[in-house]
């Protein structure tokens, strides 16, 4: 026999040993059965029984170890099924376990800079700490100014106002007395006729006040404009103090 079917025979497994058995019996039994024809009936009626009896127990017993073989494999299916699922299940535990514990870390170290943030504030000096800014004090509103009515009474008493805040001298009777002399109280009256006219300077406003006169004599935080009533009475009073000694003391053209 060729050394090549020597190896695949070793290879055989029990099961088809047996099989290759069975088969070989069968047909030692057909051969001989076939090759002495001139046997007697009952010698050919024996080997017939004995093929007979022989095939069956052959591949009875073939049977029996494929199915003994098919429940084995059945077993050892079932055996790695049942051990991937236990391999599955451990995984799935593990995981869980694994990130249980993870989230109890995070926990901890969460506490853990907290109570350190809070160990930090304590521990800073009281000078270290802001101040707390102080309510901003409320000053007193000021005054709201004063106003006047807008007529003779009232343009008096606002530039008697001036007067006093600059030490000019004079006083309503005095001032009211020399405004009704020289314009009757008109802030608008003028004097075209007289010498300052004849001039090209004529007087104007309450107390008749010439250009260059108002002009040396203004009082600051006045209007400049010599028909202002307020800007014409300080003007003349400030002019009157400085030539007369006050408004009080005129009592003529001046």
């Amino acid at each position: 026999m060729p050394q090549h079917a020597t190896s695949g025979l070793r290879r055989l497994t029990r099961t088809q040993k047996l099989s290759v058995a069975g088969v070989a019996t069968a047909g030692a039994a057909a051969l001989l059965f076939t090759t002495v024809p001139g046997a007697d009936a009952d010698q050919g009626a024996a080997q017939a029984t004995t093929v007979e009896n022989v095939k069956p127990v052959a591949f009875s017993a073939v049977g029996t170890a494929a199915k003994a073989q098919q429940a084995t494999i059945a077993r050892q299916a079932d055996s790695s099924a049942a051990k991937g699922q236990a391999e599955a299940a451990a995984k799935k535990a593990a995981a869980v376990k694994a990130a249980k514990a993870k989230a109890q870390a995070e926990k901890a170290r969460a506490t853990k800079a907290a109570a350190s943030r809070s160990a930090v504030r304590t521990a800073i000096p009281a000078a270290a700490k802001p101040a707390v800014k102080p309510a901003p004090v409320k000053t007193a509103a000021k005054p709201a100014a004063k106003t006047y009515p807008d007529n003779l009474d009232g343009w008096i008493r606002e530039s008697l106002a001036i007067m006093a805040k600059k030490g000019i001298p004079g006083s309503y009777e005095g001032i009211h007395r020399n405004i009704m002399r020289e314009s009757s109280g008109n802030p608008m009256a003028i004097n075209n006729w007289d010498i300052n006219a004849i001039n090209g300077t004529p007087s104007k406003g309450l107390l008749q006040v010439i250009a260059p006169t108002f002009k040396t004599y203004h009082v600051e935080g006045t209007s400049w404009n010599m028909y202002d009533p307020v800007a014409n009475i300080t003007a003349a009073c400030n002019y009157a103090a400085a030539k007369y000694g006050s408004m009080d003391n005129v009592n003529s053209a001046y």
